[in-house]
C-alpha cells in the first residue's frame, strides 16, 4: 500500500482490516448461498427466483472483489482460508437444505438484512475517518438494500399468486 494512502486513514488500520475481512467472508458465504439456492430451487415462480438469485450471486462476488482490493490497499490480506469465513462473518450462512422458493427467499432476505446492518456499521465507523472505505461501504450498502427490496417483492408476488390460486 502507498504510505500516504495508509496515513490518511484516521483510525486503527488493524481494526479496520478485521471489519473488512469480516465483510469479505460474508460476501463469499452470501455468494455461495445465492448460487446454490438458484441451482436447487423448486416451486412456483422458480424461474424468476432463480434469475434473481443468480444476479445477486454475481453482485456478491463483485462486492468480494471490491473488499479484497481495499484490504490489500490497506496493507492487509484477504482471509486466505475459507474455513475461517464462518467464524469471521457477522451474518450466518443458511444452507439451502429446503429448496422451496419461499424458504430460499426468507433465508436470503435475512442475509441481506444482516448485510445492510454490517455495511451501515462500517459506514458509521469510517465516516470522517476513511472516506475510501466509507464510499466503498456506501456502494455495497446501496446494492444490498436493493437486493432486500427485490427479494421481498418476489416474496409478495409469490404470496399473491398462491392466494389467488386457491
Amino acid at each position: 500500500m502507498g504510505t500516504r494512502g495508509r496515513e490518511i486513514v484516521g483510525m486503527d488500520v488493524a481494526q479496520l482490516l478485521k471489519l473488512l475481512n469480516a465483510a469479505y467472508a460474508s460476501e463469499w458465504l452470501a455468494y455461495y448461498q445465492y448460487w446454490l439456492g438458484a441451482k436447487l430451487s423448486k416451486g412456483p415462480m422458480k424461474d424468476a427466483v432463480d434469475a434473481e438469485l443468480n444476479l445477486h450471486a454475481t453482485e456478491e462476488i463483485n462486492h468480494e472483489v471490491l473488499l479484497a482490493e481495499r484490504i490489500i490497499q490497506l496493507g492487509g490480506a484477504p482471509v486466505p482460508d475459507p474455513h475461517d469465513w464462518f467464524a469471521l462473518s457477522p451474518c450466518k450462512y443458511d444452507a439451502p437444505t429446503d429448496p422451496y422458493v419461499n424458504v430460499l427467499l426468507d433465508q436470503n432476505i435475512a442475509g441481506e438484512q444482516c448485510a445492510i446492518t454490517t455495511y451501515k456499521k462500517l459506514m458509521d465507523i469510517t465516516k470522517d475517518k476513511d472516506m475510501v472505505t466509507y464510499n466503498l461501504a456506501l456502494t455495497i450498502l446501496t446494492q444490498e438494500v436493493e437486493h432486500e427490496e427485490d427479494l421481498q417483492s418476489l416474496k409478495e408476488d409469490l404470496a399473491l399468486m398462491l392466494e389467488r390460486g386457491r
